[in-house]
């Protein structure tokens, strides 16, 4: 069976948890494009820098907060994306929905539920990149996620201090790195399709100082 094979049956038996009642919602595109002889590859985005922006240079997925105009919260992803790097999802293979997720800010939740709807494209026609919201666009192989010599822990400086994340570095540069909402989607895509990710969360935790100084 092939990988796209494998990862759309997968995904066609999954039934998302999805939280309708949210105060605020958003949508993003989870988009996959058929390798042929190699591996198959995911779309992903580094936004563009704002002072003053959460979400400033941060690796994600196309996607953005629902529009009033949009008909439904799939539309969202679709309109954003297309927007953003110039793909046309209307006429892609939705391969399925993964679970609803909860921003986090500084680890609490920010009332904004997500949702991630998953494509499979074939076409090679370049990214047009929006350059008010996107800095680069680019493709990454699926095998490459799961190296484990990609997984790092992120730190940042949040309101409440110094926070230590799970993440994976998806290029050359040490900002080219995955964490966050992205990283627990990706978390979750991968669970489905058969090749969970370690508790990475688990082993931050236990490496976190405790009040003696020593792991957790």
């Amino acid at each position: 069976m092939s990988e796209i094979e494998s990862i759309r049956r997968a995904l066609a038996g999954h039934r998302p948890a999805l939280q309708p009642q949210a105060p605020a919602r958003a949508a993003v595109a989870v988009v996959l494009r058929a390798g042929g002889v190699g591996p198959t590859e995911l779309l992903l985005i580094e936004r563009a820098r704002k002072l003053g922006d959460p979400w400033s240079g941060h690796i994600a997925f196309p996607g953005g907060r629902h529009d009033p105009e949009d008909l439904e919260i799939r539309a969202t992803a679709e309109r954003e994306t297309l927007e953003e790097v110039g793909l046309d999802l209307r006429g892609a293979e939705l391969l399925g929905q993964l679970d609803d997720l909860e921003g986090r800010h500084a680890g609490r939740p920010s009332g904004l539920v997500i949702s991630a709807f998953v494509y499979l494209v074939s076409s090679a026609d370049p990214l047009r990149v929006q350059p008010e919201e996107v800095e680069s666009a680019f493709w990454v192989p699926l095998p490459h996620l799961g190296e484990p010599a990609r997984r790092v822990d992120y730190r940042f400086r949040a309101d409440v201090g110094p926070l230590t994340m799970p993440g994976v570095r998806v290029g050359e540069s040490e900002s080219h790195v995955v964490w966050g909402l992205t990283y627990r989607f990706l978390e979750s895509f991968f669970g489905l399709v058969g090749r969970p990710w370690p508790d990475r969360w688990a082993e931050i935790v236990r490496a976190a100082p405790g009040p003696d100084g020593a792991g957790a």
